[in-house]
């Protein structure tokens, strides 16, 4: 009896230290398990940061692409999808070059599709309403069985979900009235 008291007090210990991101990741692989989940994915490590005014939307070499980090961080994505067992129905990604390439290493055996509200919000701030509210439309409107998944950039993500994710991070969110919750947060480093 002794021992097992020590060993469930060992147990609380470890789990008590465990970093809240890691069961965070647990409880959104669980809701993903179930699927019928909208996930906002932020498009994987790519050379460089910031927006640049030479960028082309129709020209991938004037656009930031992935790092061979950030291939490797998108790949692992689709591994951990495919291995955990969470179903992809759908993927939305913005025109831009680094979160299509996102998609396609991540989801390559998914139905992918260019969604333009997903692209990186517009300086205009009438453009930047007209394409949250649009993003916001389309998961208020989600219903199928498998997961929606929508690679976008960190502007987006934040404006929708009050928090700017990590390159590659996905966010599990919900509809609430005419904004999104967070349901939980998965990270692929």
């Amino acid at each position: 009896m002794k021992y097992r008291s020590g060993l469930l007090h060992a147990a609380l210990a470890i789990l008590l230290f465990l970093p809240v991101p890691a069961m965070a990741t647990e409880a959104g692989w669980a809701l993903l398990r179930e699927g019928g989940q909208v996930v906002l994915v932020n498009e994987a490590y790519s050379l460089a940061t910031g927006r640049h005014a030479s960028e082309d939307i129709e020209n991938c070499r004037t656009q930031q692409t992935l790092s061979d980090r950030g291939r490797q961080q998108a790949g692992k994505m689709g591994a951990l999808f495919y291995a955990r067992s969470a179903p992809v129905e759908l993927v939305l990604t913005s025109k831009h070059c680094r979160a299509q390439e996102t998609a396609s290493i991540a989801f390559r055996d998914s139905k992918i599709e260019v969604f333009e509200p997903l692209n990186e919000l517009s300086a205009d701030e009438e453009l930047q309403a007209h394409q949250i509210e649009a993003t916001i439309s389309r998961i208020q409107e989600y219903g199928g069985s498998g997961n929606l998944i929508m690679v976008s950039h960190p502007s987006n993500i934040a404006a929708l979900t009050g928090v700017t994710p990590r390159p590659g991070e996905a966010i599990v969110v919900m509809p609430a009235d005419n904004k999104l919750t967070i349901a939980a947060r998965i990270t692929f480093n």
